[in-house]
C-alpha cells in the first residue's frame, strides 16, 4: 500500500467519529418533535447547518449536506483513485442535484441550493448551466452519466441512477454487490410498481448488471427469479413489488454491515476507504430517517420507513 492509501486510509477510519451510531440515532428518533430532534443533533457532527426553526425538508438537506462534506474532506487525503472511488459512491449528490434543477427547469417546484460538490462534482458544473430539459439531456449525453434516452424527469431521474450503479460496479469492485442490489430495487420500483418501462439506453445499461432475461421479465416473480446472485440478495424473501419498501431498508443494513466488514479486513488499497463511506452513508441515512421518525412525534427506527 503506497503512501497515499497510507493517509488516505487512516483518515477513512478516523472519519468514523463523524458517524452518530445506532443508539444516539434512535435519541434522535425519539424526540418528542422535530425540533427537539435538530437541538440534539445540533452539537454532532451533522450541526453544520442545522438552524432552529427549519423544516423536516431543510433539516434532512442539512444532515446530507453535512455527510457530503465529510466526503469532501476524506477524498482530499485520497490518491487519484481513491479521490475518483469516493466521486462515484457519492454520485447520489449530483444526481440530487441535477432532479432540482429540472424540477426548475419545468417549473414544477422553486429553486433550492445545490449541494457544493467541489472535486466530487462528474459534469455538474456544466449541467447546471443548462436552461432547458433538452439542453440537459444533450449535457448528461455528453459528459458521463450518458444519455437518459429521455428528457423527462422521470427518464433523467432514473437514466442517472442506472448509469451510477453501472459505473459504480465496473470501477469499485468492493461495492460491485450493493450496486447491483440497488440497482435491482431501482428497476423493480420503476417496472412494477410505478409501471414505468425504462427508457430503451437505461435498459440496456441495466441489463449489464441484471441481465437480459431480468429485464425482459413481465412479473415481479419472473424478475426475481431472473436475477444474477450479485444483484438477487436484495429481493431475497420478498414475495411480489408490494413489499419493496422492506427490501429498501434491508439494503441500507447491508451496505453497513459490509462496509463494517471491509474495514475489519487486512486488505490494503481502497477497501477500508469504501467501507467507511458505505459506513458514513448508512448513518447519514439513519438520521435522516430519525428526523422523520421525530417530526411525527417520536418514534422508534423500526416504525417507520426511513427516506433515501
Amino acid at each position: 500500500m503506497g503512501a497515499g492509501w497510507v493517509a488516505g486510509v487512516t483518515r477513512a477510519r478516523a472519519m468514523l467519529s463523524r458517524a452518530l451510531g445506532r443508539e444516539k440515532t434512535e435519541e434522535v428518533a425519539s424526540a418528542p418533535g422535530l425540533e427537539a430532534a435538530v437541538r440534539h443533533l445540533s452539537a454532532s457532527p451533522y450541526g453544520r447547518g442545522l438552524l432552529p426553526g427549519t423544516s423536516l425538508g431543510d433539516a434532512q438537506q442539512a444532515v446530507a449536506a453535512a455527510f457530503l462534506w465529510h466526503l469532501r474532506v476524506l477524498a482530499g487525503w485520497q490518491p487519484l483513485s481513491g479521490a475518483h472511488t469516493i466521486r462515484l459512491l457519492a454520485s447520489g449528490f449530483e444526481i440530487a442535484n441535477v432532479e432540482d434543477h429540472l424540477r426548475t427547469l419545468t417549473g414544477v417546484g422553486p429553486p433550492r441550493a445545490p449541494y457544493r460538490l467541489g472535486a466530487l462534482a462528474t459534469g455538474w458544473p456544466r449541467l447546471a448551466r443548462t436552461g432547458s430539459p433538452r439542453e440537459l439531456r444533450a449535457a448528461l449525453a455528453a459528459s458521463g452519466w450518458g444519455d437518459p434516452g429521455e428528457a423527462t424527469p422521470a427518464a433523467v431521474a432514473v437514466g442517472m441512477r442506472v448509469s451510477a450503479a453501472v459505473r459504480t460496479a465496473t470501477a469499485v469492485p468492493e461495492a460491485a454487490r450493493w450496486a447491483a442490489g440497488r440497482l435491482a430495487l431501482l428497476v423493480g420500483r420503476e417496472v412494477f410498481v410505478a409501471r414505468r418501462s425504462l427508457p430503451r439506453l437505461s435498459a440496456e445499461r441495466a441489463e449489464r448488471l441484471l441481465g437480459a432475461k431480468a429485464m425482459a421479465a413481465t412479473s415481479f416473480t419472473d424478475y426475481r427469479r431472473e436475477l444474477p446472485p450479485t444483484a438477487q440478495w436484495a429481493v431475497a424473501g420478498i414475495d411480489d413489488e408490494a413489499g419493496l419498501w422492506r427490501a429498501e431498508g434491508r439494503w441500507w443494513d447491508r451496505l453497513d454491515e459490509g462496509g463494517w466488514a471491509l474495514l475489519r479486513g487486512s486488505r490494503p488499497g481502497s477497501a477500508p476507504v469504501v467501507g467507511a463511506v458505505a459506513v458514513l452513508s448508512a448513518d447519514a441515512w439513519r438520521v435522516r430517517g430519525a428526523l422523520e421518525g421525530a417530526a411525527r412525534g417520536g418514534r422508534r427506527l423500526e416504525a417507520f420507513d426511513a427516506p433515501a
